[in-house]
């Protein structure tokens, strides 16, 4: 895992989009989007429908391979308010199981403001932990070391062969911004206007290749 400072902590970047937090024995993750293929199933338009279940079982092996025991999940955890009330089966199962074995955090965010308590956690529209402020959208007024998701960063860099596209962090002095870490989000461009909006400037994209974490400055 790549080592990652910000707000005066270390971290460590695991599968590209996942913060493991030592200090609290804790993943931070933002943006799952649990139950997008079955919106937009409802809507006419079939998109393949197990994303919630590869999600969860994604975000359950990171939590067995670092043994955490404190979940924080940064927003838009659900496509939609309903989204709780339609995952159902292996995956309804699968979170039951992690929400009562983890302290499970989440985060409200634009597309699920109003989550049913019976999805297990702690509801909360945002969070102070240690020092760092915990929410869905960055705040550009709040000087407060602040970590956040919304976005979807994505960066595109190009080497010798060819250029590529990855999720990314984006950092500046005070702002945090994870990449989605559900399996159905699509990802706004690291150097886009409302990006750019939100974090002040000297700002970075970060990208973990295995152990390393490429910095990529944003202008």
């Amino acid at each position: 895992m790549a080592p990652l400072a910000f707000g005066g902590h270390r971290f460590y970047v695991a599968g590209n989009t996942a913060l493991v937090w030592p200090h609290r024995a804790a993943i931070i993750v933002a943006d799952l989007h649990l139950e997008k293929s079955s919106w937009f199933a409802e809507r006419g338009q079939m998109l393949p429908p197990h994303d919630s279940l590869a999600t969860l079982e994604r975000l359950a092996a990171l939590i067995k391979a670092t043994q955490t025991s404190e979940i924080w999940c940064l927003g838009d955890n659900f496509h939609d308010a309903a989204g709780a009330i339609r995952l159902a089966g292996t995956a309804r199962a699968l979170l039951g199981h992690l929400t009562t074995t983890c302290d499970w955090h989440w985060i409200t965010g634009n597309h699920d403001e109003r989550l049913p308590a019976s999805i297990g956690g702690a509801i909360l529209p945002e969070a102070e932990v240690d020092g760092l402020v915990l929410r869905h959208r960055a705040e550009p007024r709040d000087s407060r070391a602040e970590l956040s998701g919304h976005f979807h960063p994505k960066h595109r860099a190009r080497t010798k062969a060819r250029a590529i596209t990855r999720p990314c962090f984006i950092r500046s002095e005070t702002k945090l911004i994870l990449p989605a870490f559900g399996s159905l989000t699509g990802g706004l461009a690291s150097d886009h206007p409302e990006i750019g909006a939100a974090v002040s400037r000297p700002a970075e994209a970060l990208i973990a290749v295995k152990d390393t974490l490429l910095c990529f400055k944003l202008a």
